[in-house]
């Protein structure tokens, strides 16, 4: 499994259940990295995209204790989206928000595609620092750009201590 995220320079991802900037540059970076793959994420994040609707071109996964939608696969627990998660390619899963939700699915992540914003966004929400956390190792620290007037950097952290996202139990 991967994760795929924009950061602020102080790991912020969110604020009132929205992104931090607007950037074409990382947006269309999203794209290409989960298109025709496996999104996953937590009943919020489904609500932030736009008009609360599944991504195109994805099989879109949420975490939705208690809820219910015809228009994506949800998984009711961590239990069932274990089970759900084996029908597919581990490497074709993308974990995509929101910040409880990455919390929970980061140890079993093996690789980290985090675009570094050289801004403080005002979060309300952050992501694990993959800096201070010994199991994860920057790979790739990518060249910085600007997008919408701000310095962003595409960087790739691998896990060198994956956890096997298998729950037999609640």
């Amino acid at each position: 499994m991967k994760t795929i995220v924009a950061v602020d320079k102080n790991w912020g991802i969110g604020k009132n259940n929205d992104l931090l900037f607007c950037l074409k540059e990382d947006m269309k970076y999203f794209k290409q990295m989960t298109l025709n793959k496996v999104i996953v994420m937590g009943s919020n994040t489904l609500l932030s995209f736009p008009g609360s609707k599944p991504l195109k071109d994805r099989i879109n996964i949420v975490l939705y204790p208690g809820g219910h939608r015809d228009d994506c696969i949800v998984a009711q627990s961590l239990k069932e989206l274990s089970q759900i998660l084996r029908n597919y390619n581990s490497d074709d899963i993308f974990i995509v928000g929101g910040a409880m939700f990455y919390r929970t699915m980061l140890p079993y992540c093996d690789t980290a595609y985090i675009t570094k914003v050289n801004a403080d966004g005002n979060a309300t929400h952050f992501f694990e620092n993959l800096d201070l956390d010994q199991d994860w190792e920057c790979v790739d620290e990518g060249q910085p750009l600007m997008d919408n007037g701000k310095e962003i950097r595409f960087t790739v952290y691998r896990n060198n201590n994956v956890k096997d996202f298998l729950i037999t139990e609640e």
